[in-house]
């Protein structure tokens, strides 16, 4: 009789165990499954949030992760993916530096049946994207022309206007996006007359910023004052991003604006970085695009948990982004652009960021 409790009581500890060992799994990640996460730079704020993010939704799901930046180095984001397939991740999440230098390493990620997502920035030429989860990039240049559009009235009739245009790096297919959709509102206003580039640099070329660095946006912004607006006020700078906003805004303190005489230019942005928000604060930038990156990480996330669990993530956009190869399934969310007047709801309200952060 002793015997037989003893039996039973092993029994009963080890169905407990087993079931403790099922719910411990959860039903997300297995365990034993990683993500491979390969992130641009740490230089700009949000790739650090972006990186965060993910790391913070994909453990909480049960996945281990392997979050890599490359510092803006192309080659050295080729190896850090390499890497990451050689130690057998089971998925890749990757924001590319340069979207068109994937295409071999792509090859060995297909080779070993990694899947692969691309994250806000469009991977090119290549078969083995799986899904895009990214902004509505288009959008972003809309609203960004609609905004100069309305501050200066232009819909009204008013101007002309003085104008200079910036553009984002060549190498990233949304730089092409952002400007097509600022020029869909600002180009009829262009040929009209009523925004004037005295420059003439109205090509996409002429404006482009490699890498999004703001010290070389300063520097062609030095240039472009000092050849054409020695007698001429410049009035508005279409600049896609943060960091080319800072740029462009230190050139045109060093030559006398933003005081009550000579006030700032409109200075658009995107990203809502932190300095630029200060900075918008401060009457110095006028506006940005915020882009939740809480809501972007949760999308590749999704998708990333939908895929290694076999099943179709959510898309709702597969027309739009052809990367040369295919159209790549794409997830799109909504961005909003951000001034002074409702910095307060959209990125304190929402906890972006804290009082504190922006004294």
């Amino acid at each position: 009789m002793k015997k037989f409790s003893w039996i039973l009581s092993i029994l009963v500890l080890a169905i407990a165990m087993v079931g403790c060992s099922n719910d411990a799994s959860g039903d997300g990640g297995d365990g034993d499954k990683t993500v491979g996460i390969a992130m641009p730079t740490k230089s700009s704020e949000r790739w650090v949030k972006d990186g965060e993010n993910m790391v913070s939704q994909f453990e909480d799901l049960g996945y281990e992760t392997d979050l890599q930046y490359a510092e803006d180095v192309v080659e050295n984001q080729v190896s850090q993916i390499e890497n990451m397939i050689t130690k057998g991740v089971d998925i890749l999440v990757i924001a590319s530096i340069d979207g068109e230098a994937l295409t071999d390493v792509l090859e060995q990620a297909k080779n070993q049946d990694i899947p692969v997502i691309a994250y806000d920035r469009l991977i090119m030429n290549s078969d083995h994207v799986s899904y895009y989860a990214t902004f509505d990039n288009f959008k972003v240049g809309e609203l960004q022309g609609e905004y100069i559009e309305e501050k200066l009235g232009l819909a009204d009739g008013e101007g002309p206007f003085n104008i200079e245009l910036f553009a984002g790096s060549p190498d990233d297919n949304n730089a092409y996006f952002y400007w097509d959709g600022a020029m869909s509102v600002l180009q009829p206003y262009i040929d009209e007359g009523k925004l004037v580039v005295q420059s003439g640099q109205t090509s996409f070329d002429q404006g482009a910023t490699l890498r999004w660095d703001g010290a070389k946006a300063q520097e062609r912004m030095d240039n472009l004052l000092s050849a054409h607006y020695s007698s001429e006020k410049i009035d508005v700078v279409y600049s896609p991003f943060d960091g080319i906003s800072r740029g462009v805004i230190s050139s045109l303190k060093a030559v006398g604006y933003g005081t009550d005489d000579n006030p700032m230019p409109i200075v658009t942005g995107q990203d809502a970085e932190l300095s630029s928000i200060k900075s918008i604060i401060a009457g110095e930038q006028t506006q940005t695009i915020f882009k939740d990156t809480r809501e972007l990480a949760k999308s590749a996330v999704n998708m990333a948990d939908s895929v290694l669990n076999g099943e179709e993530p959510e898309v709702n956009d597969t027309e739009t982004y052809d990367n040369g190869t295919k159209v790549v399934p794409s997830y799109l969310l909504e961005p909003v652009s951000v001034d002074i007047d409702n910095y307060e709801e959209l990125l304190i309200e929402s906890g972006y960021y804290t009082e504190d952060q922006l004294k």
